[in-house]
């Protein structure tokens, strides 16, 4: 028996690697030969078990209801058990993928089971996908989720081993998150979520209702098809406890770890040893240790074991889950999944000694006193040991240590994963990406390029699943990359729109990017098209628009830029439909955009331009931190043109050149530089301020820079360029949602897009309090705030750094304009900065502050116009 089982150990893992090759285009082929598997591992599974327990007296005997029945003979001299070992689950779902999510549920109990495990717990709602959202009002969702549900607990893999699904159930015509526990074939409990969590892009209210009885359960009648094979027609629904004979296993779902009064304070008190929680948690930039500090506090104030699973990558939605499921013992975390992975399936194991629970917990004099006179749960019983009598020889894990990501390395790899969930899933063959040369559209070609390395490195690695989705996606079943620039040349196209008003160096920029990132690089010229629109305009209206520097006023001015926008935006789909059909390759490309999210939150982008585009990897991430970024990338991924990328100055590139020097910058387009629009866009955001409230946390915050006036001046033109351009977030490309102060409309944001834009109550309360601060102010230059160059300067960097050149402009509703030709269109001539313009409308030197913040950009008050061409 032992040879058998050394044989079928690696004929099961050729076996797994041959279903996934297998898979052809479709999950029913991988499903059936998990059907196979799954009687060959029980045919296996009960011969051992007859062999091995004859000189144990462990009678096993499986009955015509498919139960199975325990009779423990052994003696008293055996010793008594108290190591376990536990495991939880790191899934990849998909959203009403219903065959791929049964799949992988079973692949994760299938590798627990090999591993050794004795129980096996999963992520939130792992049945049906997370991201159903309103399709959790279908009963259909509910119908298949139950039949999933009963190919999982039918399942011969699933045979003396506890496990919990998540799943949504429908009790008493009532929707709940559940948990489902069973073993053998029996359900033991369903244990609904008792807080619903509806912050940040979460709205889990509007689909399900919270279980708010306490310390109860109702009975819940099984549907029939259950019925039938389980031979239950109902069980326990609601807050209760799981008792083996050698622990006790307590339930929370995600948000109850996150509450103020969490429950497993409350089972720990009722003698709960082992909390598990399936969670559905979603990544955001700097946030990942909180996570580990909550689950490692949970278990260290109430002590035990806490086993806590998350789903990873994207499950339909603009969220990329983070994984890091991971086991902590009395305080500290002993075993840990990766955050960052093209894995669909990771099975994070631990071995605990229950003994240590309970020392250090009747240690804790203060816990026993409450404890005596805390309330009991219901506990469900079940004749189930999960530890084992002979366990001497186990080694209980011990705590581990891990290092964290900085926000580079986030970027590089959260946006990346969640491109390539996107890119496999959505049956596309690849990217279009417009690559101005600026920090942007570099930003979004370097992430794609990271993408590729992570595919070669899975690929490498013998990630089977991966490698198939490369081959389905390329449409070529014998390719094998040989290294990431060659992945990225097949599934990147890259292309410079260039124009009259584009230079020289953004064009080379652009193309020695696309050469070292591998990119299948094209340049295209489009003033063709630019002319041939404008003709018809001229044609009709017998007026030709000038750009300001010929004399044209500012409407005219952002018209002629705003069409050379939107043309790139419809050359770009073209492109994108069409560029494999020239390559010889079936399929299509997705478009990606490149606006960050401190333009977006500013509305420093023209409607139905290149922002507008199928999926955006930078969407949630602000500009300093994709500064950072490239810095990092310059030398973690060899692309040293990155440096004269970050070096370049920052403009759009849409007016015309003098002289084939730049006359137009994005800071002052804008009239406020990337470190005021990221200060702006926490206080609005994470802070909750308001203009007058924003106000006052800045004047006491610049107060060494800037007059109350002045930082009042500032207050006013951010929220007016806000309301003015909130409109556009409604149109915002979907992107991998990165940061906390996201102005995102579709979830994360929610506020009015059409503003009263002259704010006039709240403008008068910040003038009355500047009546009242400015004779006590007193300027003050010995603390300096740092600039969007400084940032970068603190990072190790020498070299005075700037923006990016991307081809984007704000629209005639979005930009601060006068109707003056050869002016500014970013603020008034102030009496401390004078703005030096021509007649041909070049731009003079702009003397900053020793902060780095503009005093050009203070005084501008009056300039703003409404939609109706009225001055705000």
């Amino acid at each position: 028996m032992q040879t058998i089982h050394f044989f079928f150990f690696f004929s099961l893992q050729n076996f797994k690697l041959f279903l996934l090759l297998n898979a052809a285009n479709n999950n029913h082929h991988q499903l059936y030969c998990l059907q196979f598997l799954h009687a060959f591992v029980y045919f296996i599974n009960i011969n051992a078990i007859s062999s091995k327990n004859k000189n144990k007296n462990l009678l096993v005997n499986y009955d015509n209801k498919k139960s199975f029945q325990y009779s423990n003979l052994h003696t008293i001299t055996n010793s008594m058990g108290r190591k376990i070992t536990v495991a939880v689950s790191t899934l990849n779902q998909w959203a009403l993928d219903f065959e791929g999510n049964l799949a992988r549920i079973l692949q994760s109990i299938l590798e627990a089971k090999d591993m050794g495990a004795s129980y096996r717990s999963g992520p939130e709602l792992e049945v049906s996908g997370y991201s159903c959202e309103d399709h959790f009002r279908e009963p259909d969702t509910y119908l298949h989720s139950w039949e999933v549900l009963l190919e999982i607990i039918m399942s011969p893999l699933c045979e003396n081993m506890l496990i919990d699904v998540g799943m949504p159930v429908m009790h008493r015509n009532v929707a709940y998150n559940c948990r489902v526990i069973f073993l053998n074939r029996k359900i033991l409990l369903i244990r609904p979520k008792m807080a619903m969590c509806d912050s940040g892009d979460y709205r889990e209210s509007r689909w399900f209702t919270a279980w708010t009885k306490a310390f109860q359960t109702e009975d819940h009648f099984l549907p029939r098809m259950i019925s039938q094979h389980t031979g239950q027609d109902v069980v326990p629904f609601g807050d209760a406890v799981i008792a083996t004979k050698d622990t006790c296993i307590g339930y929370e779902i995600c948000e109850e770890l996150w509450t103020i009064k969490s429950k497993h304070i409350d089972m720990s008190l009722s003698g709960v040893e082992i909390m598990v929680n399936g969670s559905a948690s979603y990544w955001e930039l700097r946030k990942s240790h909180i996570l580990s500090d909550l689950i490692r506090t949970a278990s260290f104030k109430a002590g035990g074991a806490y086993l806590y699973s998350n789903l990873r990558g994207c499950d339909g939605q603009r969220m990329y889950f983070q994984g890091c499921s991971n086991i902590a013992v009395n305080g500290e975390i002993v075993a840990r999944g990766k955050q960052f992975s093209l894995q669909d399936v990771e099975v994070t194991l631990a071995t605990i000694d229950l003994e240590q629970i309970r020392s250090y917990r009747v240690s804790q004099r203060s816990r026993c006193l409450m404890s005596d006179s805390a309330p009991s749960y219901p506990r469900i019983t079940c004749d189930f040991e999960m530890s084992t009598h002979n366990d001497i020889f186990k080694i209980a894990s011990t705590p581990i240590q891990w290092p964290l990501y900085s926000a580079e390395e986030e970027i590089a790899l959260g946006p990346a994963c969640w491109l390539w969930d996107y890119l496999r899933r959505s049956g596309q063959g690849g990217f279009f990406l417009p690559l101005s040369g600026g920090v942007d559209s570099s930003s979004s070609a370097t992430i794609v390029h990271s993408m590729c390395r992570l595919i070669f490195q899975a690929v490498q690695a013998g990630d089977a699943q991966v490698l198939h989705d490369v081959r389905k996606i390329l449409a070529d079943q014998e390719y094998t990359p040989t290294k990431p620039a060659d992945l990225c040349n097949r599934l990147l196209v890259t292309c410079f729109m260039g124009s009259v008003n584009s230079s020289i160096e953004t064009k080379q920029r652009a193309c020695s990017l696309a050469n070292q990132l591998g990119s299948h690089h094209i340049d295209i010229n489009i003033d063709t098209a630019i002319n041939a629109l404008l003709g018809i305009f001229i044609s009709k209206t017998a007026l030709t628009p000038l750009f300001r520097s010929q004399g044209g006023c500012a409407r005219q001015n952002l018209a002629l830029q705003n069409i050379q926008s939107r043309i790139r935006m419809v050359l770009a789909y073209i492109f994108a439909q069409l560029m494999l059909w020239v390559r010889n390759r079936p399929g299509g490309l997705l478009v990606l955009g490149s606006a960050n999210v401190d333009e977006s939150l500013r509305g420093y982008f023209t409607k139905y331009d290149c922002s507008s585009a199928d999926i955006n990897p930078i969407g949630g991430i602000s500009k300093t931190d994709l500064w950072k970024f490239l810095n990092y990338a310059k030398d973690q991924f060899n692309l040293p043109i990155l440096e004269s990328i970050i070096d370049a100055p920052p403009t759009a590139e849409l007016e015309p050149l003098q002289d084939g020097q730049l006359i137009q910058t994005d800071e002052e387009d804008m009239g406020m530089t990337y470190a005021e629009l990221n200060k702006y866009g926490r206080l609005r955001k994470q802070s909750c301020c308001g203009p007058y409230s924003m106000f006052c946390e800045l004047v006491a915050t610049w107060k060494s820079d800037l007059s109350p006036a002045e930082v009042a001046d500032k207050v006013k033109h951010f929220f007016r360029c806000y309301a003015i351009n909130r409109h556009k977030m409604t149109v915002l490309t979907p992107a991998v949602h990165a940061e906390s102060y996201s102005p995102d409309d579709n979830r994360f944001d929610h506020r009015p897009f059409l503003y009263r834009a002259n704010w006039s109550w709240q403008f008068k309360a910040i003038d009355n309090e500047v009546e009242k601060l400015q004779p006590f102010y007193t300027p003050c230059s010995t603390n300096i705030r740092p600039s969007s160059e400084d940032i970068l300067l603190s990072h190790g960097d020498t070299t005075q750094r700037t923006s990016h050149t991307d081809s984007k402009h704000s629209s005639p509703l979005s930009s601060p304009s006068m109707d003056v030709p050869g002016a500014s269109t970013a603020a008034p001539i102030t009496t401390t900065s004078a703005l030096v313009g021509t007649g041909s409308g070049s731009l003079g030197s702009l003397p900053k502050k020793s902060s780095g913040y503009a005093k050009v950009h203070v005084n501008v008050l009056g300039k703003i116009k409404d939609r109706t061409g009225i001055p705000v």
